[in-house]
């Protein structure tokens, strides 16, 4: 009990700090950045209507507080198309990526989240793909969709479990990401997400601060596994697995 009495207590101090100062602060960070994106996107291009998606994520990532270390930045080529593929733990996941990866992205996401005011309307000017899971057609067609875009260094962000795991244990990967992969002969660049389930937890806004870690891996050559997506797929679960030991043993 000794041990679990300071936890409960900065955690219920931190209740303090995120109703009456984090909140308001988001939902401004959220407007402002959300216009900013999308009016550069219609004005300007998807691409600098990313870099205020990236800003959007920044002020998240330092308002809740959240510490995030970085391994392997050097694995990451900005002129480089790649299917990045992570592991999804919560919704904390776009934020970190979002202000760490470094990279413009288009973000596979479910067509629900197209109603959210300001975020949703920016995410479809900058590009990011929204997922019509009703059917298998469907989702074909948002795999057609996230290959016109790959152009230009542009990279497409999948998370195959389809679900959060809400946990630091992956869920099983569905194939879609690897197909779409070896279609585009592109790399798969895998991404390791750690602890991102301890800053955001079931309920609504029920975010404390905390350290999470992100792992970028080499590139998977999709030459090596042509006509072999299960291999492929097996191959990314793997390395991305082992991205805790990257993080737990330095």
């Amino acid at each position: 009990m000794s041990k679990k009495k300071p936890f409960t207590f900065w955690l219920w101090l931190y209740q303090l700090y995120k109703w009456p100062v984090y909140l308001p602060h988001m939902i401004i960070n959220s407007v402002v950045n959300a216009t900013l994106a999308a009016l550069f996107s219609i004005v300007v291009s998807p691409r600098a209507g990313s870099f205020w998606g990236m800003m959007w994520a920044k002020i998240t990532c330092w308002l809740t507080p959240v510490i995030t270390r970085v391994h392997g930045r050097k694995n990451v080529n900005p002129n480089q198309s790649y299917v990045i593929v992570a592991n999804h733990q919560t919704g904390f996941d776009i934020f970190l990526l979002y202000a760490h990866l470094g990279i413009d992205f288009k973000w596979m996401m479910k067509k629900e989240l197209r109603r959210i005011p300001f975020i949703g309307y920016a995410s479809e000017k900058v590009g990011h793909i929204f997922i019509d899971r009703s059917s298998a057609r469907a989702a074909i067609l948002s795999l057609e969709e996230a290959k016109r875009k790959l152009t230009g260094g542009s990279s497409v962000l999948i998370f195959p479990e389809g679900t959060r795991s809400k946990s630091g244990q992956m869920r099983p990967f569905k194939r879609g990401a690897f197909k779409l992969a070896l279609e585009l002969e592109l790399p798969v660049l895998p991404v390791t997400i750690v602890n991102s389930w301890q800053i955001k937890r079931r309920g609504f806004l029920n975010i404390v601060p905390g350290r999470a870690a992100l792992v970028f891996h080499p590139p998977v050559r999709t030459c090596d596994y042509i006509g072999r997506p299960l291999d492929l797929m097996n191959v990314t679960l793997e390395t991305i697995e082992s991205g805790n030991k990257v993080v737990y043993t330095r």
